[in-house]
């Protein structure tokens, strides 16, 4: 018989050795990981970064950099030259009259509107002095504040008319609209913090009474139609761009067109308003099943009066289009653009020549992400790619509008720069970025993949960061970085960059980190984008566990050590993932989370979402699935977050504590939704979270990180 007391003694030893056996990180380790950021990879990169300084004449100047020397080019268009120069080199584009950092200046540059005590005030440039414009503003009900939801500075949103004799804007009511409160951490009395926030289901909301305003004999002109919602066509606010969205100025400053958006973003109302009476037209509507979207990360509607007519934007045939309506009868006269791809960015209506210019994504051969110049005629006939080369274009144009600048890239292809005219020809290759100076470090580019979402048949896309020293041995564990929008995705931008986040410094610990757009996220068709609509805890994570064994198939991945993390909408995922799929996800960390969209501001979830009275926020809750997490999560939110309240993550902790589960908690006592100075501490909280769950390794003890913000 097998003495207990033997067995005991064994099991004991057993454990120590292999507790002394476990692989331990060093402070090296960390080093070498942290030279991955970005502070520290940028200044190997040379000739990045052509910012063209536009002269007389389409001339202009730009600056580059090798091996850290300096050098200035002077490029003449017309003459098709480049040529060496010291005269602008250190100088300043020509100056123009400034306002004051919260105050609007007039296209003339002679006024600036700002606001005081609720009301808006017009300054003269040349002598500072205030003249007053309206006098009924009060607190809640003040004129052209910014700051309903998680948004609130004294800057006034407005939009000035060319002529710089009047402005469009409003009076927010949000009167009977619901507080949210904070408080700080401090030595002494907490000081609170309080403000307009309402909630997904609120009956009262903020309300803009639109005005129109008189700025050179003072007058305030009341449209005569009923408050709109505080709602606009690219996002859950009516300043996405700094300026009062959804609004387009005849030249004259006699009329102003605009769009009135539904609560629910399903219904857009095209009206166009008297200047001087304040009566308004109705001109068309447009109503969708799910929500409504004028472009991808642009407004792309507009108003043109000298012809009478209006470039539209709708997915009504499942993508992004443009199309030409008759502004007297709000008919349709012709589809402008059309096939399977997207128009993202309409950049310039030449109604003169009768042409657009515009961006688009998915019609040219490769991946759907990257964007592309082209023009076309207002009949929808002549389109015609402007920048033909495979990859991401970012184009800037010539004052004239004769010449641009195209900087083109893919995520593991460098930038190459050129000079191109305004219809495409190439006219002079300016600079490619050369990274062969950081390659000699040790680092190497992602690796750009395409993978099959979760239904088998749709194409997702992502990238895969994997050690720059790999094992041929050895299996990793994989940790997915995860924002899923919808409004966004987790790649972000697909132009090149040699570091994006810390990705690359997580696989330089031992791990393959990959980061995959999933289903529901823009910038495809319609049908793709609203393929989670109405059930937001989805989160594309059925599309990320498809990617993930995929990939399992092609690289060294451990699929039974699999981790996740994110922040904002990607903790509310990553905190879904732990609870929804606990026995694929077994490492989770959950920043600043809404885990709850009924206790984050009104307009996001009740965009994406759908009114509480038509969609299931209970459902899709995290706190409620909270009992079934098995792996090891920790959560972490700013407790001044204002932007997504820190209760958000407090109701997922309460779940977990009435669960009896144990997690680790961080919190920021004073911080906002981002960490700020904090920052550095939490991605070395990160780090270590990872290698010693995970990877199942020993940290350095709490490694200081070196880059700029930690010092």
């Amino acid at each position: 018989m097998i003495n207990k007391y033997w067995l005991t003694v064994t099991a004991c030893t057993l454990a120590i050795a292999a507790n002394a056996q476990q692989k331990a990180l060093t402070v090296s380790d960390y080093e070498r990981a942290e030279s991955f950021m970005s502070y520290n990879t940028a200044k190997y990169i040379d000739n990045a970064n052509v910012q063209p300084n536009w002269l007389e004449g389409d001339k202009f100047w730009y600056s580059t950099k090798t091996n850290g020397n300096e050098q200035t080019f002077l490029v003449d268009p017309a003459k098709k030259t480049k040529t060496p120069t010291t005269e602008y080199k250190g100088g300043e584009t020509p100056s123009r009259r400034m306002g004051g950092r919260n105050e609007v200046l007039s296209p003339d540059g002679k006024k600036a509107i700002l606001i005081k005590d609720y009301n808006l005030f017009v300054k003269d440039i040349a002598s500072g002095k205030l003249t007053q414009l309206t006098t009924d503003g009060i607190k809640d009900y003040g004129y052209a504040t910014d700051n309903a939801g998680w948004k609130h500075s004294d800057a006034p949103i407005l939009r000035w008319s060319p002529d710089s004799k009047k402005i469009a804007t409003f009076q927010q009511d949000q009167r009977n609209s619901k507080d949210m409160y904070l408080v700080t951490t401090n030595v002494g009395a907490p000081v609170l913090k309080a403000w307009k926030y309402p909630l997904p289901g609120d009956k009262q909301i903020a309300t803009i009474r639109r005005v129109i305003i008189d700025v050179e004999n003072p007058k305030v002109i009341s449209l005569n139609i009923p408050a709109d919602q505080h709602r606009a066509t690219l996002s859950d606010d009516i300043s996405s761009s700094g300026t009062f969205d959804d609004i387009d100025w005849k030249a004259d400053g006699s009329e102003v067109a605009f769009l009135s958006t539904s609560r629910d973003h399903k219904n857009e109302k095209f009206r166009i308003a008297n200047a001087t009476t304040g009566a308004v037209r109705e001109v068309f509507e447009e109503t969708v099943k799910t929500q409504f979207e004028s472009g991808q990360g642009a407004i792309n509607w507009r108003y043109l009066p000298a012809s009478k007519e209006i470039i539209w934007y709708s997915e009504r045939d499942n993508w992004g289009h443009l199309y030409l309506y008759d502004a007297t009868n709000g008919k349709v006269k012709n589809q402008i653009t059309k096939g399977d791809f997207v128009v993202s960015r309409l950049v310039k209506v030449d109604e003169k020549a009768r042409t657009l210019y515009f961006y688009a994504n998915g019609r040219e051969k490769g991946n759907p992400y990257f964007s592309y110049l082209y023009k076309i005629g207002f009949d929808g006939k002549n389109l015609t790619l402007l920048t033909p080369e495979a990859g991401n274009h970012q184009v800037v144009f010539s004052p004239s509008f004769k010449y641009f600048v195209d900087s083109y890239s893919q995520p593991d292809v460098p930038a190459v720069t050129v000079l191109r005219s305004i219809d495409g020809k190439l006219i002079n290759t300016l600079e490619k970025a050369d990274v062969s100076r950081l390659t000699a470090t040790g680092w190497k580019a992602p690796t750009p993949v395409s993978l099959k979402a979760k239904d088998g048949k749709t194409d997702i896309y992502g990238l895969v960061f994997t050690p720059t020293k790999m094992d041929a041995s050895q299996k990793y564990p994989v940790i997915d970085y995860i924002y899923p929008g919808p409004q966004g995705g987790s790649v972000g931008s697909w132009a090149f960059a040699a570091s994006r986040g810390d990705n690359q410094s997580l696989a330089e610990l031992g791990f393959i980190v990959v980061v995959i757009e999933g289903t529901s996220n823009p910038d495809r068709s319609k049908s793709f984008h609203d393929m989670s609509y109405g059930n937001m805890a989805e989160n594309t994570l059925p599309d990320q566990i498809a990617a993930i064994r995929q990939l399992a198939a092609k690289y060294p991945i451990d699929t039974t050590k699999v981790g996740i993390w994110g922040h904002s909408g990607g903790g509310f995922a990553t905190a879904a993932a732990m609870f929804r799929y606990p026995d694929f996800f077994k490492v989770g960390i959950s920043e600043s989370g809404n885990h709850d969209n009924r206790n984050y501001e009104d307009d996001w979830g009740e965009r994406y979402n759908g009114l509480v009275e038509n969609s299931d926020y209970e459902a899709q809750a995290n706190q409620n699935y909270a009992k079934n997490l098995k792996g090891k999560l920790m959560l972490v939110h700013g407790m001044m977050d204002d932007n997504v309240p820190p209760y958000n993550t407090l109701l997922v902790v309460e779940a977990l504590e009435k669960a009896n589960k144990s997690f680790d908690l961080v919190i920021f006592p004073n911080s906002a939704h981002g960490y700020g100075t904090y920052s550095p501490y939490m991605m070395r909280r990160r780090w270590d979270y990872f290698v010693q769950h995970l990877l199942g390794a020993e940290p350095p003890k709490d490694y200081q990180m070196k880059g700029p913000s930690a010092r």
